[in-house]
């Protein structure tokens, strides 16, 4: 009698492992695996990070977001997976001899500069933060015109501010620019245009604290300052069908307009996290 009850147990077992291993080959995929994204302390890359968080958890994978000094060097040692950022400061960074300077050119430059094992997603084309001169509305009126080659015509009279810290290119066109005047803040900044005391003054295209009553100088083709247009970096062979697809779908829907919107709530402290997915649900991937 124990002989057939040790048989039957034998069967039952024999069974289930048959059973088990046809679920494994025709049931539900596998779980997707987290993926952590990278950001410095700077408000506009971790509003990048949690955009591209958000889109990433949209799709079905569950994400963190790691602030670090480095977060792009901190690809090189897996600790993050997804990093944001701006196309050429990428490129200044991996190819700085570089001359390109329109969107497209900035974006496939840097691609093949990248280090072995890092890829790039699709940039955003609609949005960027790409250096801006700005210039007093009297000052506009008197050059006749509203474009950047208007000071690059006038390059060796202009005196140019600066805030502390920002980037901003040592040259625009063939036009070599003195040394900025720097100061503590845009208000300071933005003060000293409005007396006259600077000709002009370093912004960003998505700077969330240029005032009324000045004028951005427009960058016509073809473009005299290097594109700084939103893109994300990965590592090689880590992400999934459905991860690529989340970070070129950010890169198709964000635009500059609604870069800046969320970093002035960004700024006023509202919660990163909290503005991305409140943005995400406003502009849904997949359309």
């Amino acid at each position: 009698m124990s002989d057939l009850v040790a048989r039957k147990t034998a069967i039952r077992r024999m069974l289930a492992l048959v059973v088990a291993v046809a679920l494994v080959g025709c049931g539900a995929p596998p779980p997707v695996p987290a993926l952590t994204v990278g950001t410095s302390a700077d408000p506009e890359t971790t509003l990048l990070a949690e955009i591209y968080a958000a889109g990433l958890r949209y799709y079905g994978t569950a994400v963190t977001v790691k602030t670090s000094e480095d977060p792009v060097a901190a690809l090189d040692d897996a600790s993050v997976s997804v990093v944001p950022g701006f196309t050429g400061r990428l490129l200044e960074r991996f190819a700085p001899d570089s001359a390109a300077r329109s969107a497209a050119q900035v974006y496939r430059t840097m691609a093949g500069a990248l280090p072995e094992g890092v890829a790039a997603g699709d940039y955003a084309v609609a949005a960027e933060d790409k250096a801006a001169l700005v210039v007093s509305a009297a000052t506009a009126t008197a050059w006749g015109s509203r474009d950047l080659t208007a000071l690059v015509d006038r390059c060796s009279a202009v005196s140019i501010g600066a805030v502390v810290g920002t980037d901003r290119p040592s040259a625009v066109g063939g036009c070599t620019l003195s040394r900025p005047r720097e100061f503590r803040d845009p208000s300071a900044m933005f003060d000293a245009l409005r007396t006259g005391a600077i000709t002009a003054a370093w912004a960003g295209t998505a700077a969330t604290d240029v005032p009324d009553g000045v004028v951005v100088l427009v960058d016509r083709k073809p473009t005299l300052v290097p594109a700084q247009n939103v893109v994300a970096l990965y590592r090689r062979n880590e992400l999934n069908q459905m991860q690529l697809r989340a970070i070129n779908e950010i890169a198709g829907v964000l635009d500059t307009a609604a870069l800046v919107d969320m970093l002035r709530q960004v700024r006023a402290g509202a919660d990163p996290r909290s503005v991305a997915e409140s943005w995400l649900t406003a502009n849904p991937l997949g359309h």
